[in-house]
């Protein structure tokens, strides 16, 4: 897990071609991968794999129906850009349950 400065306060940016892929590809609205930023629930990484131009980021968080999802944004300025969000798998789950137990320890 990384800890990463989101800006506050929280803003977003949409690509208008990739606004609504979320919605027809996985059935996740923007405004459900928008509230997981507004938790305090939820655990980020540094996304090393496809950083090429600029930093990109890995959010695992429970969105307001307690689903946990898995969304890639990068930070533009001080607006998050969401590149794309999709339920946890397995093993994101199982991570995101791990490491958040144990911060409430």
């Amino acid at each position: 897990m990384d800890i990463i400065d989101l800006p506050e306060p929280l803003e977003f940016e949409w690509d208008e071609g990739n606004k609504h892929k979320n919605l027809l590809k996985h059935r996740i609205s923007i405004e459900e991968c928008e509230q997981i930023f507004g938790r305090d629930d939820f655990i980020t990484f540094t996304d090393t794999k496809h950083s090429y131009k600029e930093p990109r980021y890995v959010i695992f968080g429970k969105n307001k129906q307690e689903k946990i999802l898995s969304i890639a944004f990068t930070i533009r300025g001080r607006k998050i850009r969401i590149i794309s969000a999709r339920p946890a798998g397995n093993r994101e789950r199982k991570l995101y349950e791990e490491e958040i137990s144990l911060a409430k320890v």
